[in-house]
C-alpha cells in the first residue's frame, strides 16, 4: 500500500508529465493546467476520506479548514469564510483563467450560482453579483492557485494527514425510514422560514436555518436533504404574491430576462444611458469621499441626482445608477492599481506613452476646461474626458484613465489651495467661522438663518457696503440698525440675542477689510468664558475682598470731633491713591473674564 505522506511529497515535486502519468494510473482526468491537476490528484488520492463538495467545504471547522489548506500547500491564515472561499477555488477553478477580468464573460446565472457558493449577497443585477465576485478574487489574488515553493522541496519527513472527525455511514434500511423522516422535517421548517422572511432573506439568515437543523440531528450537509431543502426554499420563495416588493436576497439563480416597463420608465432609462458619461463624472465626486458600502451616503447621491433631471423616484432608475456606480467603484480601484504597477501589454505600454506626450497639452487644455465650467465640476469632468479622446487616449485601459482623471482631480486641488489666497475668499472664510462658531448650540430656526446667510454671502457683503458708502464710512447705532432691519424685511430672523452680535461683526469685518472704518470700530462679540470652578471660586473671593475693603472702617466715638475732622483730612490723599489702586485691579479682574 503507498504511504500518503510520501505520495504527496512526490505531488508537490512532480512536474506537468509526471502528474499525468499518475492521474492516468489511478484513473482520473488528467486535463486542466499543472496546478488544477495537482489540486485533483490531492483530493483523491491524499484526502479521498473527506467531502470537499461545496456543501462539504461549507460544514468545515476552522481547525480542519486549515489542515487542509496546509495539505494543498496554499495560505491557511484568514477569516473562516475566506478560508471556505479559498479552499472552494482552489478545487474547481484555474487561477489562471478565473480572473477579475475574465467574469464579463460569465453570464448571470453563472455568477448567481458562484456568489452563492462564495457565500455573497445575491440581490442585484449582474454587473453588482460580478463586482462582488471580483472583490473575492481580488482579496484572494496570491492565496490559491499555485503550491508554496517551500513544499516543492525534498523532504525527509511528512507530518501527519488530517483525519474526518465523523466518518461516513453506510447505507442501511433503518437509514432510508429515517432520511424520509428528514425530508418531511426539512420541507416543515423550509416553509415555516419563508413565512417568516417574507421580503427575502440573506445568507447568515439561511446559515442559521441550517445550522438549526444540524443541531436537530438532521444531516443537511447530505446531497439528498440538501436538494430537497434547496427545492423547498425556491418553491417557497417563488409562492409569493407578485405584488410584493422584490426580495432583498434571491436564494436561487433564475433566468436573466428583460422585465417589462411602461413607457414612462423605459424613456427614464434610456435618458439615463445617455447622459452615462454625466451619472459617472458625480459618481468619481462622490468616491473621493464615500464608497457603495456606505448605504446611506450610497442612497443620498442616488437621490441628489434628481437635481440634475434624473428621474430618481422610479425604482428601475435607482438600480441603475447604483449598478454604474458600483462598477465604476471596481473601475476606479483598477485604475489606482494600474498606475504604480508596469504596463502589463504592448498595447498598454504604447497607450501610457501616447498619455505621456500629451501631458503637457493636458494641463493647458484643463485650465481651459476649468473656467469655462466654473462650479460644475460634473460637467468640467465630462469636457476633460471629451479632451483625452480628442488627443486619441485610449481611456478604457486603467492606467491611461485612472492618469487622466488623477491629473484632473491634482489641478483641482490646487486651483482650491490657490483661491485661498485670494483676500475676497479669505475675508468669506473668516465671516463664516464667525457665524458658524458654537452652531450646534443655536436653535434649528437660528441655525436655518446662519445656513441661508452662508448661501447669500455675496448679497449680504453687497448690502454691508451699500449701508457704509450712504454713512459716508460710518458703522454706528443707526448703520447697525438698519443691516439688521433689511435683513428681517428679507425673512432673516436675525434680531436675537446670539446671531445679532454675530451679523453686526461680520458686518465690520467686511467694512474693515473693504476700507470703510477701521479695525477698531468693529462691533466686538462678549467673549465666552473658558475659566475652571476653581478659578471661578477664586475671582469670587477677589472680589468679595475688593467689595469689603471700599466699605467705610468703624470709627470710634471720639469725643473731640475737631480731631476726627482733622484726622479725615490728613488721610484723604491716602484713601485716593488706595481707591484708584484697587479700581484698577477691578479692571484686571473684568479684562482676565473677557479673556
Amino acid at each position: 500500500m503507498v504511504d500518503k505522506g510520501e505520495l504527496l511529497s512526490e505531488l508537490y515535486q512532480a512536474r506537468f508529465d509526471g502528474l499525468k502519468e499518475v492521474a492516468v494510473a489511478y484513473g482520473l482526468s488528467k486535463t486542466g493546467s499543472v496546478e488544477t491537476l495537482r489540486a485533483r490528484l490531492i483530493q483523491h488520492l491524499i484526502l479521498d476520506e473527506w467531502d470537499l463538495s461545496p456543501e462539504g467545504i461549507r460544514n468545515l471547522m476552522n481547525n480542519e479548514l486549515g489542515e487542509l489548506l496546509g495539505v494543498f500547500g496554499i495560505k491557511k491564515s484568514g477569516s473562516l469564510r475566506a478560508r471556505r472561499q479559498r479552499l472552494y477555488l482552489h478545487l474547481n477553478h484555474d487561477a489562471k483563467r478565473l480572473v477579475p477580468e475574465s467574469l464579463d464573460q460569465m453570464t448571470r446565472d453563472e455568477l448567481h450560482a458562484l456568489c452563492k457558493i462564495l457565500e455573497l449577497p445575491l440581490s442585484g443585477a449582474k454587473q453588482t453579483l460580478l463586482v462582488r465576485v471580483a472583490g473575492v478574487l481580488a482579496s484572494q489574488d496570491g492565496g490559491w492557485g499555485k503550491v508554496k515553493k517551500s513544499l516543492r522541496r525534498p523532504r525527509s519527513t511528512s507530518n501527519t494527514l488530517p483525519k474526518p472527525a465523523r466518518a461516513v455511514p453506510s447505507p442501511s434500511p433503518e437509514v432510508e425510514v429515517e432520511q424520509s423522516d428528514e425530508h418531511n422535517a426539512v420541507i416543515e421548517a423550509a416553509e415555516s422560514f419563508v413565512s417568516e422572511h417574507p421580503e427575502g432573506w440573506t445568507f447568515e439568515q439561511e446559515t442559521e436555518l441550517r445550522t438549526g437543523l444540524a443541531q436537530e440531528g438532521i444531516a443537511v450537509s447530505k446531497a439528498p436533504i440538501a436538494s430537497t431543502l434547496d427545492e423547498a426554499l425556491r418553491n417557497g420563495g417563488a409562492a409569493k404574491s407578485s405584488e410584493e416588493a422584490t426580495p432583498s436576497m434571491v436564494q436561487v439563480a433564475e433566468p436573466e430576462s428583460p422585465k417589462e416597463h411602461s413607457l414612462e420608465v423605459e424613456a427614464a432609462l434610456l435618458e439615463l444611458k445617455a447622459r452615462t458619461a454625466e451619472v459617472e463624472a458625480a459618481g468619481r465626486d462622490f468616491l473621493a469621499v464615500s464608497t457603495t458600502s456606505e448605504s446611506e451616503d450610497l442612497e443620498a447621491f442616488i437621490h441628489s441626482m434628481k437635481s440634475h433631471g434624473f428621474a430618481t423616484e422610479v425604482t428601475a432608475v435607482q438600480d441603475s445608477i447604483r449598478a454604474t456606480l458600483m462598477e465604476l467603484e471596481f473601475r476606479s480601484q483598477s485604475e489606482k492599481d494600474a498606475m504604480y504597477t508596469m504596463p502589463n501589454s504592448w498595447r498598454e505600454r504604447e497607450a501610457l506613452r501616447v498619455f505621456e506626450n500629451a501631458r503637457e497639452g493636458l494641463r493647458g487644455l484643463l485650465d481651459d476646461t476649468l473656467a469655462s465650467h466654473p462650479g460644475d465640476l460634473v460637467k468640467a469632468r465630462m469636457a476633460f474626458e471629451e479632451v483625452g479622446r480628442s488627443l486619441n487616449l485610449d481611456l478604457s485601459i486603467p492606467s491611461v484613465s485612472g492618469r487622466l482623471h488623477a491629473l484632473f482631480d491634482l489641478h483641482v486641488d490646487i486651483n482650491q489651495a490657490q483661491a485661498l489666497q485670494d483676500p475676497a475668499i479669505a475675508r468669506r472664510n473668516r465671516i463664516l467661522r464667525i457665524l458658524q462658531h458654537g452652531a450646534v448650540h443655536l436653535t434649528q430656526s437660528e441655525r436655518h438663518t446662519i445656513d441661508r446667510l452662508e448661501r447669500n454671502i455675496s448679497a449680504f457683503e453687497e448690502l454691508v457696503e451699500t449701508v457704509l458708502e450712504s454713512s459716508e464710512g460710518t458703522f454706528s447705532e443707526p448703520q447697525q440698525a438698519l443691516v439688521i432691519r433689511f435683513l428681517e424685511s428679507r425673512g432673516y430672523e436675525v434680531n436675537t440675542v446670539d446671531l445679532r452680535p454675530r451679523v453686526l461683526a461680520c458686518a465690520g469685518i467686511i467694512g474693515s477689510e473693504l476700507g470703510f472704518i477701521s479695525p477698531s470700530e468693529i462691533p466686538r462679540i462678549a467673549p465666552g468664558i473658558m475659566i475652571s470652578d476653581t478659578q471661578v471660586d477664586a475671582i469670587v473671593t477677589e472680589l468679595k475682598a475688593l467689595a469689603q475693603a471700599f466699605k467705610p472702617a468703624d470709627e470710634t466715638e471720639s469725643d473731640e470731633p475737631e480731631m476726627e475732622v482733622a484726622a479725615s483730612v490728613a488721610d484723604a490723599s491716602d484713601r485716593l491713591k488706595s481707591a484708584r489702586t484697587k479700581i484698577d485691579h477691578i479692571d484686571d479682574l473684568l479684562a482676565r473674564l473677557r479673556g
